[in-house]
């Protein structure tokens, strides 16, 4: 069984569900207390739809795990959880926003890998309400020994949308 083909999988769909995970808006237009997300890493897509936030942007909020998880679809068989609530800070004068912490574990196959990243950066694209992740870097937490021990996500590699 040939497993690096696996192994980069799983990388790919944790930079693409951690980088997800996160969540940021704009206090453009009108407020929304749901986002969806999408990211597609190595071939790979993950997605999810109306994840609930605790507050209306630009207001810090917390971003329920629950309904991240609920909607969550990954391809190439793999599946992913987040295994904590984000809570999110705005500045929206300079149209930015952070992530405090995203912990998640994806599985692929037999291969189950956890990371976390900390302090994940979010810009605004224009006047919308959509967010592009800055580049970060997730630090393994746990797992097989087949799990990289870090794994980084390139500035635009995952996209927010508040509605």
């Amino acid at each position: 069984m040939r497993l690096t083909p696996k192994i980069s999988c799983i990388a790919a769909l944790t930079v693409a569900v951690v980088a997800g995970a996160s969540t940021a808006a704009s206090a453009l237009g009108p407020t929304a207390s749901q986002v969806d997300g999408s990211i597609t890493a190595a071939g790979s897509t993950c997605t999810w739809t109306n994840a609930t936030a605790s507050a209306n942007p630009p207001t810090a909020l917390t971003i329920d795990r629950a309904t991240v998880n609920s909607s969550v679809s990954c391809g190439g068989g793999a599946s992913a959880t987040l295994n904590n609530n984000p809570t999110v800070t705005f500045d929206d004068a300079a149209g930015l926003a952070t992530s405090d912490l995203i912990d998640i574990t994806v599985k692929q196959s037999i291969v189950t890998c956890s990371y976390r990243a900390a302090n994940v950066g979010w810009a605004r694209s224009g006047s919308t309400r959509t967010y592009q992740n800055k580049a970060f870097t997730a630090t393994k937490s746990s797992g097989s020994f087949l799990c990289p021990g870090s794994i980084s996500a390139p500035a635009g590699s995952a996209s927010l949308n508040f509605h």
